[in-house]
């Protein structure tokens, strides 16, 4: 067993990490990520617990230590400078973290609920010295009812031990290794989103399903609750600009369909969202009300006159570009410093042009989300990686029992949470082979979890030949996939054009880069030349999106379009927005297409 230094409260600190970004200095123990964490399900009476929690580090099978001899601010990874500890925990630790609270006497007589927006890997939560629950999955967030465990007037005390073997596990994982290096990162162990409360009442509304479906001109929604109780029903309203749109009433768990007339569809260009509001009644009483938004969206295959099979947005053909985005800070290590870090990244991407991000094995915190479907960016959102890695020519791997549950329940968790936001239009379970397993029956899977969107199956290196895109990796490229009759081509990967700015760093020698540059003005050349040649693969073979690698450096890879603290855009941006914004020449793109011919059936 092993504790980490005495830090009292008053001298809490953000560690002396190798780089930090501006956002950093606005982060203290009062205002740790205070935003609501879950803007497609909003309450108005909630509680952040984010702030100083108390720490320990011990051995992974020992019992709950008697004392917590420093501090650590949550949500920040405990391997991150924002945390005020930044220590390496390995597969033979467990973190144990405790704190205080207490509830508002107004939510007397309420349940209350215990939300994580994500725990990296295996927490186990008890209050005031009991056991309320457990979750295993780094990326889903999960909640527990804690109200039967509560001192009723008095303070509470909350316990999570975490226990994540990184990469000497199998589980989903990412980039994150013990030992990082070249594509490599630091790992993030513990708590790593926001950890909050809310007050409800027994029934209340546990989930909503959002689909648009702009062909029909309506929302379909399934508001899902605790109870069907008798006379329960579900209220819901489309609003625009305060005004109604349509509303209507449906029992709990049942789908009900919402006219959206004229609507104002949702693209990058005009990223329009309606307001929907959803109420559990029983008679003329409110048991619970939420806030939700959604935007009219399509995604979808068609042939164009020449027969290529083009990605379509809102039914007209709509070439996709936009870089490989990790999702890595140098100071919160996954977790963002601020919100408005956070929007920065999206809003830094639409100026240069961009209209697409692909999330490269990583899965955001909501808010990342819904910056995305409100400053309007396309997402291709990768499900994180894990378990053993495969050559390009080599069959698929065996997972065990246990890795190929692992897998398939963070999957799901991953497309049922954040399946109402507009911005995603592509699902991707692997990338280059890492842990590919059973290829044709996790598409269809993700094809039955949601069959609105469209999935790439193997983003590099392994086709299989299902899925809905036939996916490229070339570097620095470009390059396309030869033309398909049922599946679009795509350059899953390309560029990786390096280039290390001084003093904006990781370590300041032996950077990496996949074609390194001394200069911005060579950089700016090289990538102007990769984006002239890419454009006419369009016409000529018929792609229909591109992924350049990548949005910042991380650690020491420097193939970032901006720092890694986000200080310097490497390039000219002025010549690469231009470059990227200028409008590719279909020549044969179709101003409609049928509906029968949006989706493959591989």
């Amino acid at each position: 067993m092993f504790l980490l230094p005495t830090l009292p409260a008053a001298a809490w600190q953000q560690a002396d990490g190798p780089l930090r970004t501006r956002w950093s200095r606005q982060v203290s123990p009062d205002n740790a990520l205070p935003e609501y964490p879950r803007p497609q399900m909003a309450r108005r009476d909630w509680s952040n617990l984010n702030g100083l929690w108390d720490v320990a580090v011990t051995a992974k099978d020992v019992a709950k230590p008697e004392a917590f001899p420093t501090q650590i601010l949550v949500p920040f990874p405990i391997e991150s400078a924002l945390s005020g500890v930044m220590k390496h925990v390995s597969e033979n630790d467990r973190i144990w973290y405790r704190r205080a609270f207490s509830t508002p006497g107004k939510w007397r007589g309420q349940r209350v609920l215990l939300h994580f927006g994500a725990v990296d890997f295996e927490a186990t939560v008890w209050v005031n010295g009991q056991k309320v629950g457990e979750h295993r999955g780094g990326y889903d967030g999960f909640e527990m009812d804690i109200t039967d465990a509560l001192n009723k007037g008095k303070a509470n005390e909350l316990v999570v031990s975490v226990w994540d073997p990184t990469d000497a596990g199998t589980q989903p994982r990412g980039k994150q290794v013990r030992k990082p290096g070249s594509i490599w990162y630091t790992s993030t162990s513990g708590i790593w989103q926001t950890v909050w409360l809310e007050p409800v009442n027994a029934a209340y509304i546990t989930g909503l399903k959002i689909v648009p479906d702009v062909d029909a001109g309506e929302v379909a929604v399934r508001p899902i609750a605790t109870a069907t109780l008798n006379g329960a029903e579900v209220h819901v309203r489309v609003s625009d600009g305060g005004l109604t749109v349509s509303s209507d009433s449906v029992r709990p768990g049942q789908e009900i369909r919402l006219p959206v007339k004229r609507a104002r569809l949702w693209s990058p260009e005009n990223p329009y969202l309606y307001h929907l509001t959803v109420t559990l009644k029983l008679g003329s009483r409110t048991l619970d009300k939420v806030e939700s938004y959604f935007g009219m969206r399509k995604i979808s295959l068609g042939k164009d006159d020449n027969g290529f099979l083009r990605l379509c947005l809102n039914n007209k053909p709509y070439f996709q570009f936009g870089p490989l985005d990790q999702g890595f800070w140098p100071d919160g290590v996954y977790t963002a410093p601020t919100d408005e870090a956070l929007r920065y990244d999206i809003e830094m991407l639409k100026k240069l042009g961009f209209n697409m991000a692909r999330k490269h094995v990583k899965v955001e915190p909501d808010r990342w989300y819904y910056w995305c479907d409100k400053l309007g960016l396309l997402v291709w959102q990768d499900m994180p990686s894990g378990d053993k890695y495969i050559s390009p020519s080599a069959p698929d791997i065996t997972r065990i029992p246990e890795s190929a549950s692992e897998y398939e329940t963070e999957l799901q968790a991953m497309i049922e949470g954040r399946a109402n936001h507009p911005s995603i239009v592509m699902w991707v379970p692997y990338n280059e082979g890492w842990g590919q397993w059973d290829t044709a029956r996790v598409v269809q899977k993700i094809r039955q979890l949601d069959p609105t969107r469209l999935v790439d199956s193997a983003s590099g290196w392994t086709d299989r030949g299902v899925g809905d895109v036939n996916d490229m990796h070339k570097y620095p490229g470009p390059g396309s996939p030869e033309p398909e009759p049922n599946r679009a081509v795509v350059l899953g990967e390309f560029g990786g054009l390096g280039l290390p700015v001084r003093g904006h760093t990781w370590q300041s020698e032996k950077n990496w880069g996949y074609r390194s540059f001394s200069d911005a003005s060579a950089l700016t050349d090289a990538y102007l030349g990769l984006v002239a040649k890419l454009f006419p693969l369009i016409d000529s073979n018929g792609l229909s999106a591109a992924v350049y690698t990548k949005t910042t450096d991380v650690e020491i890879e420097v193939n970032g379009l901006m720092t890694y603290d986000r200080e310097v855009v490497k390039m000219d941006s002025k010549k690469v927005a231009a470059a990227n914004r200028r409008p590719p020449s279909v020549k044969s793109s179709l101003s409609e297409i049928a509906p029968a011919l949006q989706k493959s059936s591989n």
